[in-house]
């Protein structure tokens, strides 16, 4: 009888837990009425929730407390680059003491080379270019001081949000429907750092429409 060999582990401490979800570009309304773009990996959804997670201090989060609102908009593969010009710019000014490596940056969407659009049931604007748009509101907010190993000023803030308008462009939805064809909808991934695509199908689940 063939005996399993379990594969070789190590116990390690990783500076971050990206282990894989999708770029999300969070666009929320500055004091003054302008924009604001943070782009962040930590969100999951169920049902109508999607609960975020934002490190304190910073621009986005300041907006998310005050208007109780923002726009979840899903990045594409298409683009990265242009997340990427972002990653290292902060809507604070100044910018604070723990953002090494950051520089204000007032005007995101130029920035980025993106159009912004009205939305319907929430002030901040909508990133044209992003195939999936999630307008919320903030239910919840919990502050929560940050683990010593990760070695950032500060804490962090989790938010439950309610979505209560979806938009989608239209050569990603099925036809008639209100489904998404995953076989056309390229989310950008962010993996311990990295950026991912879709690779190929791998197969579907009991519970899939489409």
């Amino acid at each position: 009888m063939d005996m399993y060999h379990a594969p070789d582990t190590l116990q390690i401490r990783p500076s971050i837990l990206y282990f894989g979800t999708p770029v999300v570009l969070i666009t929320t309304r500055n004091p003054d009425g302008s924009a604001n773009i943070t782009p962040m990996s930590s969100a999951w959804a169920l049902a109508d929730r999607v609960t975020i997670g934002l490190t304190g201090g910073g621009q986005g989060l300041a907006n998310l407390l005050r208007e109780r609102e923002c726009v979840l908009n899903l990045a594409s593969e298409s683009m990265r680059e242009a997340v990427e010009r972002l990653a290292p710019t902060s809507g604070c000014d100044p910018v604070p003491a723990w953002k090494r490596g950051y520089r204000h940056e007032p005007d995101k969407f130029t920035l980025a080379g993106w159009r912004a659009l009205p939305s319907l049931r929430v002030s901040a604007p909508r990133i044209a270019e992003a195939p999936l748009q999630l307008e919320a509101r903030v239910l919840d907010a919990i502050e929560r001081p940050l683990e010593a190993w990760r070695g950032d000023a500060g804490g962090y803030v989790t938010l439950e949000l309610e979505v209560c308008q979806v938009h989608a462009h239209a050569d990603i939805v099925v036809p008639g429907t209100s489904h998404i064809d995953p076989r056309r909808y390229r989310p950008l991934f962010y993996v311990f750092r990295h950026y991912y695509g879709v690779g190929p199908a791998l197969g579907r689940t009991f519970k899939a429409e489409v």
